[in-house]
C-alpha cells in the first residue's frame, strides 16, 4: 500500500518520541483531512448553488421535513442548534435570494412559519445531488463490502460521541 501524508508525520513523531502509540493519531489524522478535504469540495459546489454552508443546512432541514416544506424558526433552529439571533441572517440570505418566503403562523399570531419556494427547492435538490455525487465519487476506490465495512466502523466510533455538543 502507498505511503501517505499521514504516514510521514506518524514516522516523524516516531523518530521524535518513539515511546508513543500512533495508530490513534494516524486514524484520527485521515479522517480530519478526508473530512476538510471532501468539505472543501462540497463548499465549492455549493458556492456554484448560490448556498453557503449555513444556508445549505437551513434549506436541507426544510426540505428534509416533507410537504408542505414549511418549519417555523423554533423548529429550524432546534434541528441546527441556533439561537435564534442565529438563524435570521441566514433566513433573511435565503428569502432575498428567493429561496424561502416567511408566513405568519395560523396558529400563532405571533410566531412565523418559512415556507421554502419552489426555486429553493429545486437548487436544495440539485445541491444534495450534486453532493451525493461527490462522496460517491470519493468512495469509489473502495469495493462495496469496504464500505460497508468503514460505514459500520464509523457508525460504532460515532454512538461514542453522539451526545457531544460539536464545537463550531
Amino acid at each position: 500500500m502507498t505511503e501517505d501524508a499521514v504516514d510521514r508525520i506518524v514516522a516523524q513523531w516516531h523518530r521524535e518520541l518513539p515511546d508513543l502509540e500512533l495508530e490513534s493519531m494516524a486514524l484520527y489524522g485521515r479522517i480530519h483531512r478526508i473530512s476538510q478535504k471532501l468539505g472543501a469540495r462540497l463548499h465549492e459546489l455549493r458556492a456554484q448553488q448560490g448556498l453557503g454552508r449555513n444556508e445549505f443546512d437551513v434549506l436541507a432541514s426544510i426540505r428534509r421535513s416533507g410537504e408542505p416544506f414549511t418549519l417555523s424558526p423554533k423548529e429550524i433552529g432546534a434541528t441546527l442548534m441556533l439561537s435564534s439571533g442565529g438563524l435570521t441572517g441566514r433566513l433573511d440570505k435565503l428569502e432575498a435570494a428567493g429561496f424561502v418566503e416567511r408566513l405568519p403562523d395560523p396558529a400563532d399570531r405571533r410566531g412565523l412559519k418559512v415556507r421554502m419556494t419552489e426555486r429553493g427547492r429545486e437548487v436544495i435538490e440539485e445541491a444534495v445531488r450534486t453532493g451525493i455525487d461527490l462522496q460517491l465519487e470519493t468512495l469509489s476506490v473502495l469495493t462495496e463490502a469496504e464500505r460497508a465495512q468503514l460505514g459500520a466502523l464509523l457508525r460504532k466510533l460515532h454512538l461514542g460521541f453522539e451526545d457531544q455538543p460539536f464545537g463550531d
